[in-house]
């Protein structure tokens, strides 16, 4: 999990309010209550959800289907009524939200009203960017968004090895973005957002731990958080990512070469009690693994959120997953729990 730092918890924890404290309190039970049973119950409303402002990129980074330009579903942007009725709708029970799943932000004109109009519901509100697009002008608004979490891939320290991964980026605009993301929080005042460099950590890459947590200090971010990397094709490894140290490695290394998921897929998941994913389109899938949204649990256009949530659809996946979750195709590559944090 990542480090807990003061401001930022203490930010967290004032969302939380009494409806919000007893929903948490149900999904829990709840999701205790099916694993002790073997079989799924659920109560409450989703504590998190992710919501994804966009698929369109503008790097082109080569374990991803945006970047990869592969995605079997329709490129299109979250539009800002569809959103706010969403909201309107569990904002009550949500306390975290998300506003990423595959894409760059940045690139909806409609990104940060979209943030303000949570934040006026006292949502905590969290984003993951590759800061190409965070001007002067820019950060002054991210930070008058009221957003709480600003995390920064930044996955090299020099361009050379930057751009190995994010393909089509350049440091120096990452660099200059979280500066002005920093000099925007003094000026106005603000202990928010958190900011975090968040580095993740492939073969190439992984001789710079240590330079980008001196990068950090130097630019003034608030932490460094080293993640590890989802390889889609892990046996083969064709773009030769994944890394040499054990520890931030998503798979184990064999004694015949091949790797193989660290994981063991239990019939369970945390995910499916206490959040999902919502499309820029409105459908509403299980967790982050279904990038190309291929297990629709409900479209958000025909039914509402709570309806959804409630399905014969989710009963149904909930209660595979139980059964064999081996055999659900985004969970044989999934590594929830196996991700390295660390200031």
């Amino acid at each position: 999990m990542p480090q807990l730092h003061r401001n930022d918890i203490l930010n967290l924890f004032s969302k939380i309010t009494p409806r919000r404290a007893w929903n948490m309190t149900k999904v829990w039970s709840s999701y205790q209550l099916s694993r002790l049973l073997n079989k799924p119950i659920q109560w409450g409303y989703p504590v998190s959800i992710s919501f994804e402002p966009t698929t369109s990129c503008n790097l082109r980074c080569p374990e991803c289907p945006s970047g990869l330009r592969e995605f079997t579903r329709p490129t299109g942007m979250l539009q800002k009524s569809f959103f706010e009725q969403t909201i309107d709708d569990i904002h009550k029970d949500l306390l975290y939200l998300i506003f990423y799943f595959q894409g760059e932000p940045f690139l909806n004109p409609e990104f940060l009203p979209m943030v303000k109009y949570a934040s006026q519901k006292k949502i905590y509100t969290a984003t993951s960017t590759n800061a190409h697009y965070l001007t002067e002008e820019k950060a002054k608004q991210t930070v008058e968004s009221g957003l709480d979490r600003l995390i920064i891939s930044i996955d090299g320290t020099t361009q050379d090895v930057y751009q190995q991964y994010r393909v089509g980026g350049k440091l120096d605009k990452v660099i200059a973005g979280a500066k002005n993301i920093v000099k925007w929080k003094k000026e106005l005042n603000s202990k928010k957002p958190f900011v975090v460099f968040q580095f993740l950590v492939v073969k190439p890459n992984e001789h710079q731990l240590e330079d980008v947590k001196q990068l950090a200090k130097e630019v003034g971010v608030d932490d460094v958080w080293f993640k590890t990397a989802q390889v889609y094709d892990y046996e083969n490894d064709p773009n030769q990512l994944i890394p040499t140290l054990n520890k931030y490695s998503r798979y184990k290394k064999n004694a015949d070469g091949s790797y193989t998921p660290k994981n063991k897929l239990q019939n369970h998941c945390w995910k499916l009690w206490h959040a999902n994913v919502i499309t820029w389109d409105g459908l509403v899938v299980p967790c982050c693994f279904d990038k190309d949204a291929m297990h629709q649990l409900g479209n958000l256009k025909m039914q509402s959120f709570k309806q959804v949530w409630q399905n014969d659809n989710y009963k149904q996946f909930r209660r595979e997953l139980m059964t064999s979750r081996k055999n659900i195709d985004i969970c044989a590559n999934c590594s929830e729990g196996l991700k390295v944090w660390e200031e």
